[in-house]
C-alpha cells in the first residue's frame, strides 16, 4: 500500500504540474468519471488481491518446514510476484484511464493517450513497482528461511536470479532515466505552449519551467535517495548478518548458521559459509571422538601433523593389564551387568593411563594394552608407565569399595610393564588402520603380566624399566623367571 500510494502521489503531481494537458476533458470530473474511477480502482485492487492470494495459498498451506520443490520455488518468487502485480496494476491503469476513459468521454487521441500511459505506467508504475519489490523482498527475508531450513536457494530452478550488479544497474537506470524523461516532457509541453504566446505568457511559461525543473530535481533526488537506501539495505543487511555469524564462529560457536535469504551472490556466499561451518562442526565432532581413543595431547599432535604414523623404531614402555578370574565371573554374572562393569573398570583404568600421557592401544577381552612414549615421545616414559600402574591399583581399590557396598565381589588384576624398542605405526588394510606396536618388547611385556600369577603381586616391572627409572620409584627385586619364547631368565621387580 505505501508503494502504490507513492505512485498515486507521483501521478497526481505529474498530471497536475508536469503535463497538465492530459487531465482530460473539463477541469472538474463529472459523476461518470468518478463512478468509473471507483469501479476501475476496485477492479484493479480485486484482481491484484486475487492474484496474490492464489499464488500464496500454497505457501500458507505448506507451513514452511515440509515444503516441496514447487512450494519453495513459489516462496522465492514472492517479491517478483508482488512487484509484477504492482506493475501490472499500473500498466492496466494507464490503459483504463489513458485510453478507455478518453474513448468513453469522446476525447480519445493517441498522442494524448500515449502521454497519459507514460505518466501513469512509466513514471509512477516503475517507481512504485521497484519500491514494492524491494519492500516485499526485505520483509519476506524474515519468512523465507522457514521454507529453506537447510539452505539450497541457489539450486532452485525456474526462479530469476537478480544479482547484486543487476540490482544496482536497474536502480541506477531508473533514477537517471525517469527524471530525464520527465524533464523532456516538461520541455516539450512548455515549448509547444510558447508557440504563439504573447510576451507576458511567454515570461510566465519560462518561470514555470524553472520552477518545474527545480521541483523535478528535488523529487528526483528524494526518489533516488529512497531507492538507493532500499537497494543498499537489500545488500547490506544479509552481509551484516553474515558478518555477525562469522564473529560467532570465531568465538567457537560452531552451531551458528546464517539464514540464506536470496539466490544471488550473497546467497551463494551464505550457503558456502553454512557448509563450511557444518564441515568445521563435523571436524570438531570427529576430533572429540578421536579424543576418546587417544589422549588430548596425542590427538592434537597427530592432527597437527607432528607425529609420524607411517612406521618408525622407538624406545617405549609397554603396559599390559589383565583381570583375574574373569571367566568364572562372566559365567556367574548377567551379561548386561558384565558389560556395564567392564565399561566402568576400563574407564577407570584408561583415566589412569591418560593421566600419565599414555595411549590405550586396544582392549582384548578383559586385557588392556597401553604404550608410553609413542606416538608422542616422552623422555620419562618408563616412570610414566609405572606411575600409571600405581594409579590403576589405587583406582581399582576405590572401585572395589563401591562394588562391595553394592554387594558385588571385588575384582583383581595383574599389570606387567616393560621398556624396549618396537616398530610403531599405522597397521591394517586400506579400509581400516590402527596404531600398533610390533616387536619382541610387546611380547615380553605381555609375558611379564602373566608372571604376576606365578610370582605374586599385582604389578611387575622388567629389569630394563627398572634401569630407566634410576631409583625414582622404589621396587623390590623378584626371583628371575623363565617366560615363553625366551631361553634366558627374565629379571623382574615387584612394586611394593
Amino acid at each position: 500500500m505505501p508503494q502504490n500510494l507513492l505512485g498515486a502521489v507521483l501521478t497526481f503531481v505529474y498530471f497536475r504540474y508536469v503535463d497538465p494537458s492530459t487531465e482530460g476533458i473539463g477541469s472538474r470530473p463529472g459523476w461518470f468519471e468518478i463512478a468509473y474511477s471507483v469501479v476501475a480502482f476496485a477492479a484493479l485492487a480485486g484482481v491484484g488481491y486475487w492474484l496474490g492470494r492464489r499464488w500464496t495459498r500454497r505457501l500458507q498451506q505448506s507451513g514452511g518446514g515440509a515444503a516441496d520443490l514447487e512450494t519453495r520455488r513459489r516462496a522465492l518468487l514472492v517479491p517478483f510476484l508482488l512487484g509484477g502485480i504492482t506493475f501490472l496494476g499500473w500498466a492496466l491503469a494507464g490503459v483504463i484511464w489513458g485510453v478507455l476513459l478518453l474513448w468513453l468521454l469522446g476525447g480519445l487521441s493517441w498522442p494524448l493517450a500515449l502521454r497519459t500511459i507514460f505518466g501513469t505506467t512509466v513514471v509512477a508504475g516503475t517507481v512504485a513497482s521497484l519500491y514494492a519489490f524491494l519492500s516485499a523482498e526485505r520483509r519476506w527475508r524474515h519468512i523465507l528461511p522457514e521454507f529453506f531450513p537447510e539452505g539450497g536457494l541457489v539450486g532452485v530452478r525456474g526462479v530469476p536470479r537478480l544479482r547484486v550488479r543487476s540490482r544496482l544497474l536497474i536502480v541506477f537506470l531508473l533514477i537517471s532515466v525517469v527524471p530525464v524523461s520527465v524533464l523532456g516532457v516538461v520541455s516539450y509541453t512548455r515549448a509547444r505552449a510558447l508557440v504563439g504566446a504573447g510576451p507576458e505568457a511567454a515570461g510566465s511559461l519560462v518561470s514555470d519551467v524553472l520552477v518545474l525543473i527545480g521541483f523535478v530535481m528535488v523529487v528526483g533526488m528524494a526518489a533516488a535517495v529512497g531507492l538507493a537506501i532500499s537497494v543498499s539495505r537489500s545488500v547490506a543487511e544479509p552481509l551484516g548478518a553474515l558478518a555477525g555469524a562469522m564473529a560467532q564462529v570465531e568465538e567457537g560457536r560452531l552451531e551458528t548458521r546464517c539464514p540464506v535469504v536470496s539466490n544471488d551472490e550473497i546467497g551463494e556466499v551464505t550457503e558456502g559459509f553454512n557448509r563450511m561451518v557444518h564441515g568445521l562442526q563435523e571436524r570438531e565432532r570427529v576430533t572429540e571422538i578421536f579424543g576418546k581413543y587417544v589422549s588430548h595431547e596425542v590427538r592434537d599432535e597427530i592432527l597437527a601433523g607432528r607425529v609420524a604414523l607411517e612406521g618408525q623404531q622407538l624406545e617405549v614402555t609397554i603396559l599390559f593389564c589383565d583381570l583375574r578370574d574373569f571367566t568364572p565371573w562372566v559365567e556367574a554374572t548377567d551379561p548386561r551387568e558384565v558389560v556395564r562393569d567392564l565399561n566402568g573398570y576400563f574407564g577407570e583404568m584408561e583415566a589412569a593411563i591418560r593421566g600419565q600421557h599414555g595411549l590405550v592401544l586396544q582392549y582384548i577381552g578383559d586385557e588392556i594394552e597401553a604404550v608410553f612414549g609413542a606416538p608422542v615421545a616422552h623422555a620419562d616414559h618408563a616412570e610414566q608407565a609405572v606411575r600409571a600402574a600405581m594409579d590403576m591399583r589405587a583406582r581399582l581399590a576405590a572401585w572395589n569399595r563401591d562394588r562391595e557396598h553394592a554387594g558385588k565381589a571385588p575384582l583383581r588384576h595383574g599389570i606387567g610393564v616393560h621398556t624396549g624398542v618396537v616398530l610403531a605405526g599405522s597397521i591394517g588394510s586400506r579400509e581400516r588402520l590402527s596404531y600398533a606396536l610390533v616387536g619382541d618388547a610387546v611380547n615380553l611385556a605381555s609375558r611379564i603380566q602373566g608372571l604376576t600369577k606365578e610370582l605374586g603381586g599385582d604389578i611387575l616391572v622388567s629389569g630394563t624399566t627398572h634401569a630407566r627409572l634410576g631409583g625414582r620409584i622404589p621396587l623390590v627385586r623378584a626371583a628371575a623367571a623363565h617366560v615363553k619364547g625366551r631361553t634366558a631368565e627374565v629379571e623382574v621387580y615387584r612394586l611394593a
